[in-house]
């Protein structure tokens, strides 16, 4: 099961990449025509921006551990192990319960958008967006796994040494 985990996590990681790498040559396609040759490609931002947004949502959502994330962690470092353990369970409800409960309003507006489309490549926007759509979802699916080790009374929260670097 773990290989299949760490596979899944590297076809990921892949997919942020090869967005990162396309976002990369457009952009260098991009100025190397507007300024070398005096004749901007009009599409590449709209590609652009839609790849910036998907590849936001995409790593947030598959390619970032628990420790990547940006955390406030001052008192949750000061108080004891089972207080923490409490802090876990408090906070993965919450996240839970918030998404889920803008899910299916976010889902709705996301799917309003199919009456609409991108004003150059005429893209529909409920695919442009969609992206936040599962985003959602993979995080609240993400926290209820993460609830249900931390409801396991044999779960002891993880020293956290602040590492720069793991591998």
């Amino acid at each position: 099961m773990k290989t299949i985990l760490h596979w899944l996590q590297r076809i990921a990681d892949g997919v942020a990449v090869t967005m990162l790498a396309v976002m990369f040559l457009l952009f260098c396609a991009q100025i190397f025509s507007r300024y070398v040759l005096n004749d901007p490609i009009g599409w590449s931002s709209e590609v652009l921006l839609t790849l910036w947004l998907w590849v936001i949502f995409w790593a947030g959502a598959f390619c970032l551990r628990h420790k990547d994330h940006i955390r406030f962690d001052l008192l949750f470092l000061s108080v004891p192990g089972k207080v923490q353990r409490i802090f876990l369970i408090l906070s993965a409800l919450g996240i839970i319960i918030g998404f889920g409960i803008s899910f299916l309003p976010t889902w709705d507006y996301i799917t309003f958008y199919k009456i609409k489309k991108s004003a150059i490549l005429k893209w529909r926007l409920d695919y442009v967006f969609s992206i936040y759509g599962i985003f959602l979802g993979a995080i609240i699916l993400r926290y209820s796994l993460a609830l249900i080790q931390f409801l396991n009374p044999n779960y002891k929260v993880q020293e956290d040494k602040d590492e720069q670097v793991e591998e």
